[in-house]
């Protein structure tokens, strides 16, 4: 089963700037409670800013083109299904944890899928979406409301 760690506002909004445009402290805690000591598969931009993709024992697989430094637990491929192929061979679930294009392919892959969505409610302005999910066929696992200064959200788990 591939996992995909997601937070999204409600116009599907998850990035601005190479940035995520909110700080929700509850929703980066279970992100990192999630995705310690497991296999994260991530695109290079969502690498490079995400200086913990390596801590806790994560084993990181970047999908890139370019060159990717060379350091314990990381690993470069070329492509989505080269990035499954590597990720299979480590010990640990497999997190999808971004950008835009790799959600993307990962929902279109005939695989179990749980998604593990913190959804915004807000409008959020931003440059980097997540696909469209409310019209695949998910089975709702758990919800879980939450609130912080700033905005509402709620956790979902939710599973084809």
């Amino acid at each position: 089963m591939l996992h995909l760690e997601v937070a999204c506002a409600e116009n599907r909004t998850i990035g601005r700037g190479g940035r995520l445009p909110w700080s929700i402290p509850e929703d980066t805690r279970l992100f990192h409670e999630h995705t310690a000591g497991q296999v994260v598969i991530l695109g290079r931009v969502s690498f490079d800013d995400w200086q913990g993709s390596r801590e806790e024992g994560r084993r990181a697989v970047v999908v890139t083109q370019h060159a990717v430094p060379s350091r314990p637990g990381v690993f470069a491929a070329g492509t989505f299904a080269e990035a499954l192929r590597i990720a299979d061979t480590l010990p640990g679930r497999i997190h999808i944890c971004g950008g835009e294009r790799i959600y993307a392919e990962a929902l279109a892959v005939a695989r179990p899928l749980r998604l593990n969505l913190t959804l915004v409610h807000a409008q959020v302005a931003g440059d980097r979406h997540f696909p469209e999910w409310r019209q695949l066929a998910w089975q709702e696992i758990s919800r879980r409301e939450g609130r912080d200064e700033n905005f509402r959200y709620t956790f979902l788990c939710l599973e084809r």
